[in-house]
């Protein structure tokens, strides 16, 4: 990542306006196409009406997937080419890059593991975990649909057959963790494509089992896709080229639930713009610098371009906030009572009475929309704060010239 001299807002957009006959490819859409209040699925609020400004208002850079008949699907927006299928047995990060490395696939030999921003680059915020009464997790909910456009790539829920629940359905990334979890676990980052979640996964040998932590693996070729290309200005912000979005330098400076966090970035006018908008799922995880983190860099998981407010969190220790998207999370019993954030600072959970970074920094989880602050959820004990922090973003246009 690279961040340039502060320059001026309007000579560095002339700049990236010049250059827009050959756009850089920018974050790909989340998919998300109805709106939602704090619980249910509700017609898409004019502008000044509560719960306006959320991801399917803002339609930007849709899917745009090629079958090539060959085994691979070629994403036009990413530049991408992606491996179709996905092999019923999980593989260990180390027989995932022997694989990549002996891939002949469509005639090229240049596979790899995809990084963490190009596998997340996939996801479709139209999935659903699925929810039954009992809460069985041994067999697929009816109604639970995956995380992933299903025209174009196959996909696998966990093998109930071998003891997996459902939802481990995780593809890994070549996205190693900076620090660690679980008290010192190495970690890699990857997505679930049946729940709609990055978390950080320990990959050596998992609750004292024999073996690596084993994954779906899906592969990619093609030029790197995520690299941020930061210039920050005289006015207070910071334009992405590399994605043609332009981000508040600072954040809100406090934390609020999400139906605020809309109405805050809807209402900012700041650097001359009235246009701010709180960032979907997959423009704020396009932001994230994953080679940093509290216990390495002693940062949040951010350019150091930007100001990151600080918090004391549910360890005690000094941290980075949660960020609220303005995309729905489609999660269990009360669909549309979630959304998503991004963790720019340590991701926390209580296991076993122990609190600890269960996640990572840049794990993308979900909270609740409304709620009286604090609680703790799922197998890792995950921290839910309702109150979280919001860096807004607009995009640029021809029309700021």
């Amino acid at each position: 990542m690279q961040a340039n001299p502060r320059i001026t807002a309007k000579l560095m957009l002339g700049l990236i306006l010049s250059s827009m006959a050959n756009p850089a490819p920018a974050a790909t859409d989340t998919g998300q196409i109805n709106c939602y209040n704090n619980s249910q699925i509700i017609k898409c609020p004019r502008a000044g009406q509560p719960f306006y400004g959320q991801d399917a208002q803002y339609g930007n850079n849709d899917t745009a997937y090629i079958n090539n008949h060959n085994g691979t699907i070629s994403d036009k927006n990413t530049g991408l080419m992606w491996s179709k299928a996905v092999d019923s047995k999980k593989v260990s990060l180390k027989e995932a890059e022997r694989i990549a490395g002996n891939m002949r696939l469509g005639g090229y030999s240049d596979w790899r593991i995809p990084n963490i921003k190009e596998l997340y680059s996939l996801v479709v915020f139209q999935g659903y975990t699925g929810f039954n009464r009992s809460r069985d997790l041994k067999s697929v909910p009816k109604n639970a649909k995956p995380f992933i456009d299903t025209r174009f790539f196959d996909f696998r829920y966990g093998d109930t057959n071998r003891g997996e629940r459902y939802i481990d359905a995780q593809w890994l990334s070549s996205t190693l963790y900076t620090s660690t979890t679980m008290n010192g676990n190495p970690t890699l980052f990857g997505v679930n494509f049946a729940d709609g979640r990055i978390k950080g996964y320990g990959y050596g040998q998992p609750r004292g089992r024999r073996g690596e932590k084993k994954f779906y693996a899906r592969y990619v070729r093609g030029a790197s896709y995520g690299d941020n290309l930061f210039t920050a200005t005289s006015e207070g912000t910071v334009i992405d080229q590399s994605s043609q979005l332009m981000w508040q330098q600072t954040d809100s400076g406090k934390p609020m639930d999400w139906q605020e966090a809309l109405n805050y970035a809807e209402n900012l006018v700041f650097a001359g713009h009235d246009d701010w908008r709180l960032p979907n799922a997959k423009e704020l995880q396009y932001l994230v610098d994953y080679s940093r983190a509290p216990d390495s860099s002693n940062s949040a998981a951010i350019d150091p371009v930007f100001e990151t407010s600080t918090i004391t969190n549910e360890m005690g220790d000094r941290d980075y906030p949660y960020f609220w998207t303005s995309t729905t999370h489609l999660d269990g019993p009360h669909p549309g009572g979630n959304a998503v954030y991004v963790a720019f600072g340590r991701a926390p959970g209580k296991m076993r009475g122990n609190i600890m970074d269960v996640h990572g920094a840049g794990a993308q989880r979900s909270d609740p929309k409304k709620g009286r602050g604090t609680s703790w959820r799922g197998p890792q004990g995950d921290a839910r704060r309702t109150y979280n922090y919001v860096r807004v973003v607009r995009d640029i246009t021809a029309s700021d010239r």
